[in-house]
């Protein structure tokens, strides 16, 4: 996520840059055809200039908001990730209670217990966001729980889930050993679920993009309009048609690429979702609930992008 405002305007510039310089070339050739060889035929007034901008902005408008939902909706679903790696941690952390226990050995095995557990929960949400970004989740979750072995993690297709599968079987076993009750139990099977919820909300925006239509026509539309500028521009403007019609289609041609860059929100770009950082923040925020002191950094801005 692009958090910089000094370097925004020339990343766009650099991503428009082809688009622009072709449509400086084009609106160079209409210009020289009708003053210099006074071609009149390639201008005319009669270009409904203001009608097609105005159909065209409702168009592109209308996919940007879809656009922007998707990525919004994914912002949303890991920040409901982090508030509900908080509450696992927490009812993990209370309600599994040392106490319960009968010896000091099995004092000791329900505190690493909940260790572990909490682990794999920092292991979890890491796991995911290598997932969404199509990168590999086994190194950075053979960090967090380093007893698991990282052949049997790399034939997982979906690592995470099988981490909170391996999760949910420690918590059965601690059930069964009475270190929770059941009501206990339920609400910890609750929160787990909602984590899954989450997750498949984030899977189903990954596995499914915008309809072809959404990116084809609008794009298609843009280019057009940005073809008869010129064409529409030179009687009034003569010379000057270069400037005005440049700047009016780095406007739409601006537009159109808002939107193709919002659609994925987890595609490991600069306008992604920033997903390191917020499982970078949920970790500080486990282990910290954990009583360490050794805590990761967070996450700062790399030239102006926070990932």
């Amino acid at each position: 996520m692009i958090v910089s405002n000094t370097k925004r305007f020339t990343r766009m510039l650099k991503g428009l840059g082809p688009a622009l310089l072709s449509l400086v070339g084009w609106d160079l050739i209409v210009v020289i055809c009708y003053k210099v060889f006074h071609w009149t035929w390639v201008g005319s007034t009669h270009v409904p200039l203001a009608s097609f901008g105005t159909i065209l902005g409702i168009i592109v408008g209308f996919r940007n908001a879809s656009a922007y939902a998707r990525w919004w909706e994914g912002r949303t679903l890991w920040g409901a990730l982090v508030n509900r790696s908080r509450t696992l941690a927490r009812q993990v952390l209370t309600t599994m209670s040392p106490e319960r226990a009968a010896t000091p050995v099995e004092q000791a095995d329900i505190a690493a217990l909940q260790k572990e557990l909490v682990l794999y929960q920092v292991a979890y949400v890491h796991a995911l966001r290598q997932q969404l970004r199509k990168l590999d989740p086994v190194p950075v979750v053979t960090q967090l729980v380093p007893d698991e072995d990282p052949l049997e993690l790399a034939r997982e297709k979906n690592l995470a889930l099988a981490l909170q599968r391996r999760m949910s079987a420690k918590l059965v076993a601690a059930r069964r050993c009475g270190w929770i009750d059941e009501w206990q139990w339920q609400a910890i099977d609750q929160t787990m679920a909602s984590l899954m919820d989450s997750q498949g909300g984030t899977e189903r925006i990954k596995n499914t993009p915008m309809p072809k239509q959404f990116d084809f026509f609008p794009r298609l539309f843009v280019q057009i309009y940005a073809l008869l500028l010129p064409v529409g521009m030179v009687p009034s403007l003569g010379w000057y048609t270069p400037l005005g019609s440049t700047l009016v289609g780095f406007m739409f041609l601006a537009l159109e690429k808002i939107g193709r860059d919002l659609e994925g929100p987890f595609e490991n770009g600069v306008h992604d979702v920033p997903m390191t950082s917020i499982t970078r923040t949920i970790e500080i925020n486990l282990r910290q609930m954990l009583g360490q002191s050794d805590l990761p950094p967070a996450e700062q801005p790399i030239d102006g992008i926070l990932w």
